[in-house]
């Protein structure tokens, strides 16, 4: 497998970039504004890390400016509190992951949010909403049996 920067040992030719994909995963049993803020915090983060899946700026007719959107979309997913964790064990390695503790919710104390999360094991973590991004075809496995959170 090659990265996207490297050349094929049998080609001078770059290979082609794998088209990326970026899903954001929510807790179904989240009521809408939670849901919403989940998917918001997922988001944000997501856009710092990946500034290069922002597009062009948009221009209106009379020639102003609106900052460009991620051209690929963001679906925003609904599944049990257990197949959050699932996703996000498979996702690890394959894709960039943005996990979104429960603790996060909890408070509006980020220090406190910090520290609520440090004092539980990994594996005992649940998540409100995890995103990721990665190879279009491997997110789509990842994601594919679950339905879009209305």
């Amino acid at each position: 497998m090659f990265l996207q920067t490297e050349v094929s040992p049998s080609s001078d030719v770059s290979a082609a970039p794998e088209p990326q994909r970026c899903v954001i995963v929510v807790d179904a049993a989240l009521s809408p504004g939670k849901a919403s803020n989940a998917a918001a915090v997922i988001a944000f983060t997501l856009g710092q890390r990946h500034s290069h899946l922002v597009g062009a700026q948009l221009l209106d007719k009379e020639g102003a400016e609106h900052p460009g959107l991620i051209p690929i979309g963001i679906p925003v997913l609904k599944a049990t509190d257990t197949e959050l964790i699932e996703l996000r064990r498979k996702s690890l390695g394959h894709c960039d992951v943005v996990d979104f503790p429960v603790q996060g919710q909890a408070t509006t104390d980020y220090g406190a949010f910090l520290e609520a999360v440090r004092v539980v094991p990994g594996d005992s973590l649940r998540y409100l909403a995890v995103g990721i991004v990665g190879g279009k075809k491997k997110v789509g496995k990842l994601v594919g049996g679950f339905s879009l959170f209305a």
